[in-house]
């Protein structure tokens, strides 16, 4: 199996750095809203904006009545650099793992075949996408974003394209991140960096294939 997902203790490690009880939260790529629910558990009037191309994990999270609130919005989006559809390549899995959905990317499976070999990649599908600046335009979030969390498979530089005005008022960014080009074009955690100038990191999570880091916004750090 892929390597551990974020626990609990680290969403409570991110919300001690929020200091608001009503943090602003982009869950990208919230998959069935595991980590917007322990948000909402941690911050249970947090305004959390949830985006999942996987019609799979979409149909998950509306399944799941604990995020059937009033400060919870869910878009079948794709946030990329572009606005319109895009090709988007979801995961399966063998034997015990089949319909795992967990590895699904707008790019394209490279080294994450040989990596994980038990993950399949069948049939891409076409999905909705939209630049992250466009979409905080159309939905007026134009205040402060208290954390952007990203785990796109692979797509960061294409979230980072598309967002930059956003970007520029996010006061936090936690993201996963892989020096193995699991996918076509996969930065690594160096070049990310690269393309984040005003953030600092606060923590690496390493693990043996990919990590997570918790990123800092220099310039909004005493907001």
């Amino acid at each position: 199996m892929p390597e551990s997902l974020p626990t609990l203790e680290i969403h409570q490690k991110i919300v001690s750095h929020l200091r608001v009880t009503c943090p602003v939260i982009l869950d990208i790529g919230c998959n069935d809203g595991s980590d917007t629910q322990r948000f909402l558990e941690l911050c249970p009037d947090a305004s959390v904006y949830c985006f999942e191309p996987d019609p799979r994990a979409i149909a998950r999270f509306k399944e799941n009545k604990r995020l059937a609130r009033p400060n919870v919005a869910l878009m079948q989006l794709a946030i990329s650099d572009r606005n319109g559809t895009i090709e988007f390549h979801p995961s399966n899995g063998d034997g015990d793992a089949r319909g795992w959905d967990l590895s699904g990317s707008i790019r394209r499976p490279k080294n994450h075949l040989s990596e994980y070999d038990w993950v399949r990649f069948d049939d891409s599908i076409l999905v909705e996408t939209r630049r992250l600046d466009d979409w905080s335009g159309e939905a007026g979030l134009s205040g402060p974003v208290d954390l952007l969390w990203m785990d796109v498979q692979g797509a960061e530089s294409d979230v980072i394209a598309g967002g930059q005005k956003t970007l520029g008022r996010t006061r936090f960014i936690y993201t996963e991140y892989s020096d193995r080009e699991l996918y076509e074009g996969q930065l690594s955690l160096r070049s990310i960096l690269d393309l984040l100038p005003a953030f600092e990191v606060v923590t690496l999570y390493p693990r043996e294939i990919e990590g997570d880091v918790l990123l800092r916004n220099k310039v909004l750090r005493s907001v």
